[in-house]
């Protein structure tokens, strides 16, 4: 398949190197420097410029930061160019971008991260909570690290981990991310972050009680899973059964992760 990588730092050139492997083409770079990665054939400085291109595009990636993330959504959708978001931070949007998908029938699946071990992460750690939720003894809490140029706090994949527990946990209502200094009332679940380093990320979640704690933790070694699972999500997408470019059927609406696990699971 065709793709655009909009946005070509770190994980734009984990994006591009799981792409290759897969036997898929980089078409377009969509970055204000990609005219020294890509050449100037294939570099462009915004997403406006390369639709006015006519470059062949059949899917977008789109890993920028959260200020540019809903214009480049945006223009993606109304060419009804198929676009995967890994962008975090833009959440807020989502009703407004979810409605101009539909009125586009166009496609686009977001998510707080791509790797297929944290999916599974998320899915152990929602059945931890239903199994605690009869245990009211087991206080409940969690940390999360990542590198030092991360520019979202607390991690979407942070928010989506606290969200899914919540939704298992009656005793548990109000998330907080930030640094306390008081005690957190019993309904509260303390999830602050911690960023340092060149942490790829870490998320920690804890069922403690006066006898004994367990302890659930995902660790990304690198940001290759991000990557490679970004790129099996734009496959599904277009229905892309493999390399060979995408199948005749459409997909049309708003997708996660959950989606594309429900079919490769």
């Amino acid at each position: 398949m065709n793709i655009a990588l909009v946005g070509y730092g770190k994980m734009g050139h984990m994006i591009e190197a799981a792409a290759l492997e897969r036997q898929h083409r980089i078409v377009a770079y969509v970055d204000p420097v990609a005219f020294v990665a890509g050449g100037s054939d294939q570099g462009f400085a915004s997403v406006r410029e390369m639709l006015a291109s006519g470059i062949q595009v059949d899917v977008a990636i789109e890993f920028t930061r959260p200020d540019t993330a809903v214009p480049n959504i945006t223009e993606l959708v109304k060419a009804r160019i198929p676009v995967v978001v890994g962008t975090t931070g833009w959440y807020a949007a989502l009703p407004e971008i979810t409605k101009l998908v539909n009125e586009e029938k166009a496609a686009l699946l977001w998510s707080s991260n791509f790797s297929i071990g944290v999916q599974l992460f998320f899915r152990i750690a929602s059945y931890a909570a239903k199994l605690f939720n009869e245990y009211e003894e087991y206080d409940v809490g969690g940390f999360e690290a990542h590198h030092n140029k991360k520019a979202d706090s607390p991690s979407g994949t942070a928010k989506t981990l606290v969200e899914r527990v919540l939704k298992e946990l009656n005793r548990k209502i109000t998330p907080v991310y930030d640094t306390l200094d008081r005690p957190p009332s019993p309904e509260e679940l303390h999830f602050p972050s911690l960023r340092m380093g060149s942490v790829p990320g870490t998320h920690s979640l804890f069922f403690d009680s006066t006898a004994d704690t367990i302890e659930l933790t995902h660790t990304a070694r690198s940001r290759e899973g991000f990557a490679r699972g970004a790129v099996r999500a734009a496959e599904w997408l277009i229905r892309c059964t493999g390399p060979e470019g995408p199948g005749n059927l459409k997909r049309e609406g708003v997708f996660t992760m959950d989606d594309v696990l429900a079919h490769i699971s």
